[in-house]
C-alpha cells in the first residue's frame, strides 16, 4: 500500500504563488511515478503533473508549462508542486497520486491522496 498526504493548499490572488507538497510512504515499487491530478466541480479530473521519481522525468499539462514545477526531495520522500502566475482558472481540489507508472488517464492512478483546496481569485 502507499500512503499520500498532501499539504499546502490555501487562497491567492491572481499572479501569486502556492506550493503543494505531497509526503508519500509505503512501497516504494508502487510510487515510482508520482503527481497531481487536479478536479473542478462538474469538471473531469484533469492531468497536471507527475514526475518518475527514479529517473527525474516529468509531465506536465500544455496548461500549466511555464508556470507549474514538480520536484522531489527523496530524502524527505516529499513531492512538491510549485505554482506560479496562478490564474483563476486553477482554482481546483489538486490531489496527489502516485503508481508504478505515470498514467495519461485519471481513473488509471492506483494510490490517491486526501486532497487540498486551491483557490485563486481575480
Amino acid at each position: 500500500q502507499v500512503q499520500l498526504v498532501e499539504s499546502g493548499g490555501g487562497s491567492v490572488q491572481a499572479g501569486g504563488s502556492l506550493r503543494l507538497s505531497c509526503a508519500a510512504s509505503g512501497n516504494t515499487y508502487k510510487r515510482v511515478c508520482v503527481g497531481w491530478i487536479r478536479q473542478v466541480p462538474g469538471k473531469e479530473r484533469e492531468r497536471v503533473a507527475d514526475l518518475y521519481t527514479t529517473s527525474g522525468h516529468t509531465y506536465y499539462d500544455d496548461s500549466v508549462k511555464g508556470r507549474f514545477t514538480i520536484s522531489q526531495d527523496n530524502f524527505k520522500n516529499t513531492v512538491y508542486l510549485q505554482m506560479n502566475s496562478l490564474s483563476p482558472e486553477d482554482t481546483a481540489t489538486y490531489y496527489c497520486v502516485a503508481d508504478s507508472m505515470c498514467a495519461a488517464l485519471a481513473s488509471q492512478w492506483a494510490y490517491w491522496g486526501q486532497g487540498t483546496q486551491v483557490t485563486v481569485s481575480s
